[in-house]
């Protein structure tokens, strides 16, 4: 009896600091996700990763890859952007040739200062690392591996749509980034990245101009960690600090980790070289590789994960909309 007359007591009290912490974390959590962006809409960003995928894989020369440029286009132009289908015939280091099909979208033209945001949306054709080898030659759903950064970019460009920012804003989708050539030993991996290498020689000779850029790169898998790779901190440290500390500020200090890793030639590494200090927010670490299932079978639908699409979007659209 002695016994219950104290734990009874002891329940109470630690059932009231229990409250007491949890109305402690709500109220911490509440701080961590105040932001002067709009609400990234994670399920929306989903249902734009399913569309493509519902494509099939989009390999360039595929009637997949044509429907898919055409459904990308009047999605922008109808989230209110001017749309611009930019490109010409590229060949492949197989030897293939392939009408380029970067899609440019642009928000508030007249306006000088400038944000760039890119991903990729073509499909490898072959699954060449996948676990079985009867697998190498087959093609995939690029579902993380191309159509999570595309999705990003249509909800945010959905969003923008309905709040400008204080920024204009450029998004590109890059046509024939995956199509290179496995181990390439290229000083700068010229197989890859076809898209972002056409673009860059067409932005340096217009005088493009951009405050800076961001591309996004298997953005929507699951326990996603995007690492600071070594061109980012080298060619624009201050943009990945700033996207970082964003990130942590408004809650996703899980995915983005102030770790360093190594040098990744994608996209960006073609954005600077045109004169646009930009960074990578790719799945990457240096133990562990890049994202489990990348250029699998099993890079799927199935293993896109809302959280991650969440995490990645919301702290871009914040750091464009903190831009003055």
């Amino acid at each position: 009896m002695n016994k219950k007359i104290f734990i009874l007591p002891f329940i109470g009290l630690m059932a009231l600091q229990a409250c007491k912490n949890k109305q402690a974390d709500t109220s911490q959590s509440e701080e961590k996700i105040t932001t002067v962006s709009p609400d990234f809409n994670a399920d929306s960003a989903y249902a734009y990763t399913k569309a493509q995928v519902d494509f099939g894989p989009r390999i360039p020369g595929t009637a997949a890859h044509q429907k898919c440029a055409d459904y990308l286009v009047a999605k922008l132009k109808s989230f209110g952007a001017d749309v611009k289908v930019q490109g010409e015939k590229t060949s492949t280091y197989d030897g293939k040739s392939f009408q380029l099909k970067n899609i440019v979208a642009v928000f508030n033209p007249t306006q000088k200062n400038r944000v760039l945001i890119t991903a990729h949306w073509d499909a490898r054709p072959f699954s060449d690392q996948d676990t079985d080898p009867a697998n190498h030659t087959k093609a995939f759903d690029a579902a993380n591996d191309g159509a999570s950064g595309v999705a990003v970019i249509l909800e945010m460009a959905r969003q923008i749509q309905q709040k400008q920012p204080n920024v204009g804003v450029d998004f590109v989708l890059w046509d024939l980034e995956d199509y290179g050539k496995a181990n390439d030993e290229t000083p700068d991996e010229t197989t890859w990245c076809l898209g972002s290498q056409y673009w860059a020689k067409q932005a340096v000779a217009s005088g493009y101009k951009a405050l800076y850029g961001i591309n996004l790169d298997m953005v929507g898998g699951g326990n996603a960690q995007f690492t600071q790779d070594e061109i980012s901190r080298q060619a624009a440290p201050d943009v990945a600090n700033k996207v970082w500390d964003i990130g942590n500020e408004i809650g996703y200090a899980s995915y983005f980790t102030k770790i360093p890793s190594g040098r990744l030639v994608d996209d960006h590494f073609w954005m600077n070289k045109a004169g646009v200090p930009s960074i990578d927010i790719i799945h990457y670490n240096d133990n562990s590789g890049f994202y489990i299932n990348w250029h699998t079978q099993l890079d799927n639908l199935a293993n896109i994960d809302k959280n991650t699409l969440k995490a990645t979007g919301q702290t871009v659209l914040e750091t464009i909309y903190r831009e003055k």
